[in-house]
């Protein structure tokens, strides 16, 4: 077929026209340079490995271009990449080149800072460690926290060796039992305070907190002292009779009690005749337990 160089002129002139046109535009504009802070991401990371410490987040770049390509850049055109493969575990130097920064069409990366920086990498893994629920505030007048349980008692965090060994526990959101006077029941969010550790599974655990009255005490005066496991053939004095006992318990249980509920023993088992000092037990009373007894031992004489 005949070649024919006019065919289609119209069509021809219009696209020079605007290559001129682009071309005039793009020429017309001064070249510039700009520091940016750049995004840096780390790509290829091997398996089972992690990063660890603080690396860094971003990095500066200056980059050159017409004004127009610069002004024109959007958020995350310009990314510093990180290639990662086959690195091993322990303390890395990384350097950071200019073409290592990816870029859109028409603008160059002259110069980046840091140009090299350190990165720690290590092994990952995976533990179970203790949900602590906080708990903040204070019950109401005469009413004290009991126990404090959630559900999960564990949950399952995954990260950086040395960072997973480090934690102790898993904690949860705030949970208020200012001027309660009955348990609590909340569903309350978990989370850890490493921010490069990070919980796999449970989320959420069920926070119980137990609300109970406070403990009373209640002294008991001439609370007589009998001595116990002796020998028929053997005669005891003791020195004091009686002693004072102090209880403590809810106030239910301490009203309820009387001093004849109170058995003050001395144990002479094994004893032959003579002088001993021994030391003075209360018999448990129920639910309310001794806080006191004064004197808490007695001289005793026991002869045939």
């Amino acid at each position: 077929m005949a070649y024919h160089p006019f065919r289609n002129i119209g069509l021809k002139l219009v696209a020079l026209s605007l290559a001129a046109l682009l071309w005039l535009a793009v020429g017309g504009e001064e070249t510039a340079e700009r520091y940016l802070p750049v995004p840096l991401e780390f790509q290829n990371v091997p398996t089972g490995l992690e990063i660890s410490g603080d690396p860094p987040a971003s990095v500066n770049a200056r980059v050159r271009g017409s004004s127009g390509n610069l002004a024109r850049m959007q958020l995350g055109e310009v990314v510093a990449v990180l290639d990662l493969r086959g690195v091993r575990s322990g303390e890395k130097l990384f350097h950071l080149l200019p073409e290592q920064v990816r870029t859109p069409f028409g603008v160059d990366v002259i110069e980046v800072s840091p140009s090299s920086f350190s990165l720690r990498v290590e092994r990952s893994t995976v533990e179970d460690v203790l949900v602590v629920p906080e708990i903040t505030g204070r019950p109401a007048p005469g009413y004290v926290m009991g126990k404090v349980t959630t559900d999960p008692a564990t949950v399952r965090v995954a990260g950086p060796e040395s960072r997973v060994q480090q934690l102790t526990r898993a904690t949860t959101e705030p949970l208020s039992i200012e001027r309660a006077s009955a348990p609590l029941q909340e569903r309350m969010a978990i989370g850890v305070a490493d921010d490069q550790v990070r919980l796999l599974g449970a989320r959420e655990a069920l926070v119980t907190v137990d609300i109970i009255q406070a403990p009373v005490e209640r002294a008991f005066a001439d609370v007589p002292v009998r001595a116990v496991d002796v020998s028929s053939s053997l005669k005891v004095s003791l020195t004091p009779a009686t002693v004072s006992v102090t209880v403590r318990g809810t106030r239910q249980a301490v009203a309820r009690l009387t001093i004849d509920d109170i058995d003050a023993q001395v144990d002479l088992s094994d004893l032959q005749a003579g002088r001993y000092t021994l030391p003075v037990k209360i018999a448990p009373v129920g639910d309310v337990r001794v806080a006191t007894v004064a004197p808490d031992h007695v001289a005793v004489r026991v002869r045939p």
